[in-house]
């Protein structure tokens, strides 16, 4: 079976890459992926997947096979925005293949990773899906803006709840087994407006949240942790005020801070850190956590609140197991264990669902969201041979299970 999936990838290499670039020309910022869906789902039904639609809120799904257990492989097709084109050495749009790698936004953040899986599936078609499985290949959408809200609309509107999930996010061929949790905190300061030319009249609400901003860059140094999904982290990363005008004293000031959540740290914890810094207490200020509020592409409005919880596989999970054996197999060689600095749908699937996930992706994460934007052909053949041997080996442990049920019937 190695050979044939190694022979069946490599014959694909240059409609996969062609692929690719072509899905990098097509704009999929986030909330806007409708042309990219729709051009993901004429390949699907090319490649001859089971049964291929689209849900609410703008998830592509392809369906391969018909059996009781369900494995998803999941990739988001939105991208960050080109931001300015003329930092870029290549056009970010354009797809470019030089020298074998593939160049433009997406091409790491993912959508080198999505063209694999969706070719993976044409391969997992070819040589018969095992009849105890049913793969859902997922393109989902708006990860950029909210990671695992397409999960949360899966799970929760859709009814879909996978046994297991495989995330193809850039790991540098790496198996990923988790990442830190993400939690958005706001702290508003009020204060009392008044004519800049007399500031003394109103209490400035810029300067008085000023303190609280030196206390948070403190505050991420005595964070602790020695997990293995390493330390908790806290950064201001955007300041907003009110005030009638320029001309006027702010009469309000917001922070708003990204704090990355390990191994033992929770909502609550993290919002009582920030809470109990002296400066806020002293400006009487309101700690909360934003809530998002968008629309899909489809005109579906979302809510969500932005708390992402950490998550991490068991090294000894039968499913990591399965995915380290595949590698071997496969590649003759054992796999590297890593984890992801960014956060990624798995902060849903596994964080808050609880269903056993892991990553393997073609692209470095260091390329991510950058002008060095890129994807390896090979790493995309590579990761073709590696899902579609992880599927069928999935597929052959939940045959034991299925024997082991009707056994016990």
């Amino acid at each position: 079976m190695r050979d044939a999936i190694s022979t069946a990838a490599e014959s694909l290499r240059e409609r996969v890459t062609a692929f690719v670039s072509g899905l990098i020309a097509i704009p999929s910022t986030a909330g806007q992926e409708g042309p990219v869906v729709e051009r993901m789902r004429r390949e699907m039904i090319e490649l001859g997947y089971d049964e291929v639609h689209v849900d609410r809120m703008g998830n592509l799904i392809g369906r391969l096979g018909h059996g009781p257990r369900l494995l998803a492989v999941d990739g988001h097709c939105d991208t960050v925005a080109v931001g300015n084109p003329d930092s870029w050495e290549v056009d970010p749009l354009g797809g470019e293949v030089r020298d074998g790698v593939i160049l433009g936004r997406g091409a790491a953040d993912q959508k080198g990773g999505l063209g694999a899986a969706i070719y993976a599936g044409a391969i997992i078609k070819e040589l018969g899906v095992p009849e105890q499985i049913t793969l859902l290949v997922v393109a989902s959408v708006l990860e950029e803006d909210v990671e695992g809200l397409s999960w949360r609309h899966l799970t929760g509107t859709e009814g879909i709840r996978p046994a297991a999930v495989l995330l193809t996010e850039p790991t540098g061929l790496a198996l990923n087994i988790g990442q830190r949790g993400r939690l958005e905190i706001g702290v508003r300061v009020s204060g009392v407006s008044c004519h800049g030319s007399a500031p003394d009249r109103g209490s400035n609400a810029i300067y008085r949240i000023a303190p609280i901003i030196l206390e948070v860059e403190a505050l991420h140094h005595r964070l602790g942790g020695d997990s293995v999904l390493g330390k908790g982290s806290i950064a201001a990363t955007d300041i907003r005020s009110t005030a009638p005008s320029l001309c006027a004293v702010a009469d309000s000031a917001t922070l708003h801070l990204d704090r990355r959540l390990t191994e033992g740290e929770t909502r609550e914890s993290a919002l009582a850190e920030v809470r109990d810094l002296p400066a806020v207490v002293a400006a009487a200020a309101d700690v909360f956590v934003p809530q998002y509020r968008g629309t899909a592409y489809t005109g579906l409005l979302l809510t969500a609140e932005c708390h992402f919880p950490p998550w991490l596989m068991d090294r000894d999970h039968p499913l990591v197991e399965t995915a380290l054996q595949t590698y071997l197999r496969q590649f003759g060689e054992e796999a590297r264990l890593g984890l992801w600095q960014f956060s990624t749908n798995g902060v849903i699937t596994c964080g808050e669902c609880g269903i056993p996930t892991i990553g393997f992706g073609p692209g470095e994460e260091a390329h991510a969201h950058t002008t060095d934007d890129q994807v390896r052909v090979d790493d995309l053949v590579t990761s073709m041979e590696f899902y579609a041997g992880f599927v069928l080996g999935w597929a052959s442990m939940q045959r034991e299970d299925v024997s082991e049920d009707r056994g016990r019937s």
